[in-house]
């Protein structure tokens, strides 16, 4: 019975959140047709939890939970998540500051684990990709993995996170739509992928430079910039359909006392959850990227399913009323450039009269080949065509840059290890990447 009552509070702080806060009440139905996956598995926690991905409320309830007097539980929570998070301490052990009775108390009950790493490819143009295994309660089965990409460049580094294991969305030209929805990630297991890849940087307080470190990241430490200087919810799944855990992890990494990424670079993208988007706003209020790939209804419905149960005018109505949106914070829209299908410079001309009035940046963004896939990228040149357009209407319209196409890292690309290509598979996409 104690030991009952001492796991009770901890364990409602370990129950998933809602995946998202979207009801059958508020929202409308899906209609006919409408492929919508729901996940195939729930959380369980581990018999011995982690305490990364906590908020400080959770964490001071832990701390109770190992008999931490009230008195000084707020200091003890100062004293861990700096531990945490300015210095990625990954044993008890190393935080001297706290007492070894309690250092001892807390390896009792919790870890410090974050996802572990399976394996680490490094692209040709120093993109990295891990998939990252993830540790929960359903013993004995296969476990969880997905996967996190490091974009490094001259003045920033940039880390592409996960929200789902696998993704809620069919969009039919992204290589993760593909695959089920098994379930979605803890804050947790979101923020685990930022110490991760902190981790394998060493670019935690005081660490030294990793031998063969690029110049580029020689420029950044010397300025005194953390390699990971930039976060883009982008990779697997919709965040925007696990809004509870998406905003419990940003906020963690958002906290000027710990991991400390300025909420004006990290960024958010969704398909077009219209109902959350506000909430992101505000409750979250981190920079918005919208996958767009469509002018018309028409063609949205088949590009981005979601449309067929937000339309592209509630999309952009949602846009308008965005919480801050500024000219200093614009909303990114993302275009990826399918040949003959979404390029011509009709519906170039037609993206800029749709976006009239959104203080707005367009990304252009080169298809990312995969093997099976039945599109195929724009031509170079039309897309020169396209972006000049936007151009000369006032629009930032950069062209992503396709990085690490070559380890299946590059956007659109990302699928777990639970869906494995063949070996065919990978020797074709390598092929494809190597023609570009």
């Amino acid at each position: 019975m104690v030991e009952a009552l001492r796991n009770a509070p901890f364990k409602a702080m370990t129950e998933p959140l809602r995946s998202t806060s979207v009801s059958s009440t508020t929202a409308p139905s899906p209609p006919p047709g409408f492929v919508e996956k729901t996940p195939l598995e729930r959380y369980l926690p581990p018999a011995k939890p982690s305490l990364v991905g906590l908020s400080r409320a959770q964490l001071t309830e832990a701390l109770a939970t190992v008999g931490v007097a009230a008195a000084q539980r707020k200091m003890r929570v100062q004293q861990i998540w700096h531990w945490l998070y300015v210095r990625g301490v990954r044993d008890f052990a190393e935080m001297t500051s706290v007492s070894k009775e309690l250092r001892a108390a807390l390896a009792a009950q919790f870890t410090l684990a974050r996802p572990e790493v399976v394996a680490e490819q490094i692209s040709a143009d120093g993109t990295r990709k891990w998939l990252l295994r993830l540790a929960d309660g359903h013993s004995g089965e296969r476990p969880h993995e997905i996967e996190c990409v490091y974009i490094p460049e001259a003045d920033r580094g940039t880390l592409c996170l996960s929200s789902q294991v696998g993704c809620t969305l069919t969009c039919p030209f992204c290589h993760t739509g593909t695959q089920r929805l098994v379930r979605n990630l803890t804050p947790g297991e979101i923020v685990g992928q930022i110490m991760v890849a902190r981790d394998r940087l060493d670019d935690w307080l005081g660490a030294g430079r990793p031998a063969g470190e690029p110049a580029g990241a020689q420029r950044m430490r010397q300025g005194g910039q953390r390699l990971v200087s930039n976060i883009v919810m982008m990779g697997m799944g919709e965040p925007l359909y696990n809004f509870d855990a998406v905003r419990e992890a940003l906020l963690i990494a958002a906290d000027g006392e710990g991991i400390a990424i300025s909420k004006r670079r990290i960024t958010l993208s969704t398909s077009g959850v219209v109902p959350n988007i506000a909430r992101a706003g505000a409750e979250i209020g981190c920079m918005l990227a919208v996958s767009l790939h469509a002018v018309r209804d028409e063609l949205r419905n088949e590009l981005v399913p979601l449309n067929r149960k937000y339309a592209i005018n509630q999309l952009l109505d949602a846009c308008r009323k965005y919480p801050g949106l500024s000219n200093a914070r614009r909303i990114t829209f993302e275009y990826v450039m399918l040949k003959d299908v979404n390029d011509s410079l009709t519906e170039a001309k037609a993206l800029v009269k749709l976006l009239a009035g959104i203080p707005a940046k367009i990304n252009l963004i080169p298809f990312n080949p995969w093997p099976g896939t039945k599109y195929e990228c724009s031509d170079w040149e039309q897309i020169e065509r396209f972006s000049e357009i936007i151009f000369n209407a006032g629009y930032a319209s950069p062209v992503r840059t396709p990085r690490g196409r070559d380890i299946l890292a590059a956007c659109g690309q990302l699928k777990s290890a639970s869906e494995k290509l063949s070996a065919r598979e990978r020797l074709a996409l390598r092929a494809m990447a190597m023609t570009d």
